[in-house]
């Protein structure tokens, strides 16, 4: 069992290139999935019928799991009996049929204008001061999630009169994006002013966002740098409508569209593999509009 786990890990890392998180939660996924073979005394995927898989998925949300967590189980689990089919080690695919659990839709939470330009409002008379702000425009300026700016190095940035952006996202693949004026300038002033500064207590590193000992900063300081400023700004910080690491993102891809861009554009300024991830931003846009309409017509009530 854990050498056919392990080959379809394998193929799912050179073949699909999917990223190392990604990777951990199907190896502990498939990890329980075993485990629960074994107790029920089945240790060969052969001996496997789709009762068992449907049992397991029910064993999943018996036990709490998140309807979103047990889907990506159960995605897992098909994963594996289809390539172990597709491989020869078992005879048909039990688990074609199985389907999972459909996760409730959950909206993208993002902020309005006036929000985000509160929350890109921070201090900049110092080099940590300069590196936030520049960090705040670029995630919003480009779209990009915070392991790609973490991520972005100083030869992956161009801003000259067509200014862009280089980001390198899930799964090995890069786009390149434009970047707004004004996280034109503040990366700009950043690097002239700021950025020297950093790098000076550090070894040297090619990355455009630096902490404060001159290395590379982290997803987890990124995070740290938004959630100071979203308190400032005085928005959320805690509970369901707390600011995040995406919302930036979310945002980003709101107001493009309320703004009238095409949703293919849209997917592609975002990376995503398929237009249906980026749909669900047009449900945000929709919400927009009947909340638009409802304050503002008439005969609407």
């Amino acid at each position: 069992m854990q050498r056919v786990i392990q080959a379809y890990l394998d193929h799912l890392t050179v073949e699909r290139g999917l990223s190392r998180n990604t990777l951990t939660s199907y190896r502990r996924d498939l990890d329980r999935y075993a485990r629960w073979l074994a107790e029920e005394g089945i240790d060969d995927l052969a001996s496997v019928g789709s009762g068992q898989v449907t049992a397991h998925l029910a064993t999943l949300r018996a036990e709490g799991l998140a309807s979103s967590s047990a889907a990506r189980a159960i995605s897992a689990v098909r994963g594996l009996h289809r390539f172990a089919a597709r491989e020869g080690v078992v005879g048909v695919d039990v688990a074609a049929e199985v389907r999972p659990p459909a996760p409730p839709r959950r909206l993208p939470k993002a902020l309005d204008v006036d929000q985000v330009t509160r929350l890109l409002d921070v201090p900049a008379d110092t080099p940590l001061g300069l590196r936030d702000k520049a960090l705040l425009e670029f995630l919003y300026g480009t779209g990009a999630r915070i392991s790609e700016a973490v991520g972005a190095a100083i030869d992956d940035l161009e801003l000259g009169d067509e200014p862009a952006a280089v980001l390198h996202g899930k799964g090995g693949r890069t786009r390149l994006v434009p970047v707004g004026g004004y996280a034109k300038a503040a990366l700009g002033a950043y690097l002239v002013r700021g950025r020297p500064a950093l790098a000076a207590n550090g070894k040297g590193t090619p990355a455009v966002f630096l902490n404060a000992r001159g290395g590379q900063l982290s997803r987890q300081s990124a995070w740290t740098i938004l959630h100071r400023a979203a308190s400032t700004a005085g928005l959320p910080v805690d509970g369901p409508h707390a600011v995040s690491p995406h919302t930036l993102r979310h945002s980003y891809a709101t107001h493009l569209l309320d703004g009238g861009a095409d949703v293919r554009v849209v997917q592609e300024l975002l990376g995503h593999a398929s237009v249906t991830t980026t749909q669900v931003y047009t449900l945000v846009t929709v919400d927009r509009l009947r909340e638009v309409y409802a304050t503002a017509h008439p005969r609407a009530r």
